[in-house]
């Protein structure tokens, strides 16, 4: 597969734009629906703390620049900010223009019903840029793949109840969620979009000790870019094909498809089924 390790490391966004709008990088727009459905009146307790209090804290792993935030917090689409971050007038400003331009252009367009985000990321200039827009209320960088969280990271993400991943995970394990599930007041739920070549399996096997399943949902898949080059599409469909899943009219059709897993305690998936949190469900 393509890396795009570049674009995650400048101090704005409009590379990450430039090079994955080229590509109609879409899966921050299809989980954009699908996490405030979680979130919403039929998912986690209509998202509200206890006695009316603030809503439930959003950890978005591997956040990036806080695309995930941005739509689920304001009034924008991804269209809407790919049009942004690659206009002419955008392209003129420094960096620093852009953020106090972007301040208020979110500000303008916050949601009522916005909720706490707290990114995680390795990208230093990427969380620092989400926080200095006001996208995410705390960020860190650390790589729980290879070190324990930080003390700081354990009291942020504490009352989390919706932990959001729709990009990274297969380089990610077990170990970037267990201590910080095991660490939370409450048991949160865990929504990823994971690409069909891979597999989120050790993922969700490493939490059934901490009394989680898994669901997988069946019912459709989400287009996630156009493929680079032919030789990446023999890649994804070789790939998807040993995974035991069929690629035609997806794979075959120039697109890698991810796959929505939604990671939650038993109880609550057997009370809930993932079908009836779904747009249409």
């Amino acid at each position: 597969m393509t890396r795009f390790d570049e674009i995650y490391d400048r101090p704005d966004p409009r590379s990450y734009f430039g090079v994955l709008g080229a590509l109609e990088y879409r899966t921050p727009h299809h989980a954009q629906g699908v996490f405030r459905g979680l979130l919403g009146p039929a998912g986690l307790s209509g998202g509200r703390g206890p006695a009316g209090g603030p809503r439930a804290t959003v950890l978005d792993v591997c956040c990036s620049y806080g695309i995930n935030a941005a739509l689920l917090n304001h009034a924008v689409t991804l269209e809407d900010l790919r049009e942004r971050y690659t206009s002419p007038q955008v392209a003129r400003l420094t960096t620093a223009e852009l953020i106090e331009s972007d301040r208020a252009y979110y500000a303008a367009r916050r949601r009522p019903d916005a909720v706490p985000v707290v990114g995680l990321d390795i990208s230093a200039p990427a969380i620092a840029y989400g926080r200095a827009v006001g996208l995410l209320d705390e960020g860190f960088v650390e790589n729980l793949e290879t070190a324990a969280p930080s003390p700081e990271l354990y009291r942020a993400t504490r009352g989390t109840r919706l932990i959001t991943l729709t990009g990274g995970a297969s380089f990610l394990s077990a170990r970037t969620f267990r201590p910080l599930l095991e660490g939370m007041a409450q048991p949160s739920w865990v929504a990823a979009f994971v690409l069909r070549t891979g597999s989120y399996r050790p993922i969700a096997d490493g939490l059934v000790p901490l009394g989680l399943v898994t669901e997988k949902d069946t019912s459709r898949t989400y287009p996630q870019r156009r493929f680079t080059d032919p030789a990446e599409r023999d890649f994804a469909i070789a790939a998807v094909a040993a995974a035991g899943d069929d690629p035609r009219g997806k794979e075959t059709d120039g697109r890698f498809h991810a796959a929505l897993h939604l990671t939650r305690p038993a109880a609550e998936a057997a009370a809930r089924p993932l079908r009836t949190l779904l747009p249409g469900g």
